[in-house]
């Protein structure tokens, strides 16, 4: 039983896919790294089991949010269960937060999923941590979660890559609302910078134009942006910049997405990609388990009383009463009356 004033340490739990990025995150604190087992009925429900021992534990459930619709289920299952355990609280590591872009109604009739998704999370969690959320005209998470919410930012390491593996370079950033952002990368490496002019027609129609960038003959340009979902930017930008005598430009972004086929066409017209792990990919180089795991372990150290009101566990002994009409998905052989 831990002492008053004090949560247990975490226990890391991963859902499928996020099974390196726990592993990372549990060495980087020392923590336990427990288990969730998954996997689906044959009309596609999900079974979801945690072996591991929760009760009285503060579990951190480690779920990148990229392509939400194919887990999120299984995501809120898992919560959960750990809770209906006897977990004390819950904290999402979601590295990449899904359900963004929609954050107003621009045609009469469209669901608003940054807010829907928020409830969902909030609803299901005592706490979200994640790495540089794409923001536009929410000032902050707070505006959309009720759950308390930690931000963390990749900025400073994608700077220090560029510090090491690229030698004099010229840090060009997506449009002008990342001016702030990519002038903080710069200054970090004492390295210029500059921004693109980009003008969104859709989803997939942007036109992208590079400014005058003479002045910087000479350097290796360096795209970096938080996020590359249809690559479109980075691609119009990587074609532009050797009209005007560059090199192939390096690439560094936060969350990797490459939906499509948007990271092999990108790739012949770059010297390197590289991205954070954020979003499991071939591109992954720089790791964020560091950037989190203090974030995680102040969390655990809180001893604030949480938003959510909680039911109490089940009782440990509701498996032993359970008779066999209600065995779950993990039948034995001889079993022939399952689910279909």
């Amino acid at each position: 039983m831990p002492s008053p004033g004090h949560r247990p340490e975490p226990l890391i739990l991963a859902l499928p896919g996020n099974e390196a990025f726990a592993r990372n995150l549990a060495n980087a604190g020392a923590w336990e790294l427990g288990t969730v087992e998954t996997r689906n009925f044959p009309d596609g429900e999900s079974y979801v089991r945690i072996p591991s021992d929760v009760a009285e534990r503060s579990v951190a459930l480690v779920c990148t949010l990229a392509r939400p619709d194919e887990g999120f289920l299984r995501l809120v299952y898992a919560a959960d269960a750990a809770r209906a355990l006897g977990a004390s609280d819950i904290t999402l590591i979601a590295p990449y937060l899904a359900y963004m872009r929609q954050d107003r109604r621009f045609l009469a009739g469209e669901a608003v999923t940054s807010r829907s998704f928020a409830r969902l999370i909030s609803s299901t969690f005592d706490r979200l941590i994640t790495v540089d959320p794409h923001l536009h005209r929410y000032a902050s998470l707070s505006a959309l979660y009720t759950i308390p919410t930690n931000t963390l930012h990749a900025a400073p390491l994608l700077a220090d890559w560029i510090a090491v593996e690229v030698s004099r370079p010229l840090v060009i950033g997506p449009d002008a609302e990342s001016e702030q952002w990519v002038s903080a990368i710069a200054a970090r490496i004492g390295a210029p910078y500059a921004v693109l002019s980009k003008i969104r027609h859709g989803d997939r129609d942007v036109e992208v134009a590079l400014p005058d960038l003479s002045a910087w003959s000479g350097l290796q340009p360096v795209l970096v942006d938080d996020i590359a979902s249809s690559g479109h930017t980075l691609i119009e930008a990587a074609r532009q910049l050797p009209q005007q005598g560059f090199a192939p430009p390096d690439v560094a972004v936060v969350h990797g997405i490459f939906a499509g086929d948007s990271f092999e066409r990108l790739k012949p017209l770059c010297r390197m990609i590289v991205s954070s792990d954020a979003v499991s990919h071939a591109s992954n180089v720089i790791a964020l388990a560091p950037l989190i795991a203090p974030s995680l372990a102040a969390t655990a150290e809180s001893v604030s009383d949480l938003i959510r009101h909680r039911r109490p566990p089940e009782p440990l002994d509701d498996v032993e009463r359970a008779g066999i009409d209600s065995f779950p998905a993990s039948d034995p052989p001889s079993w022939t009356g399952g689910r279909e």
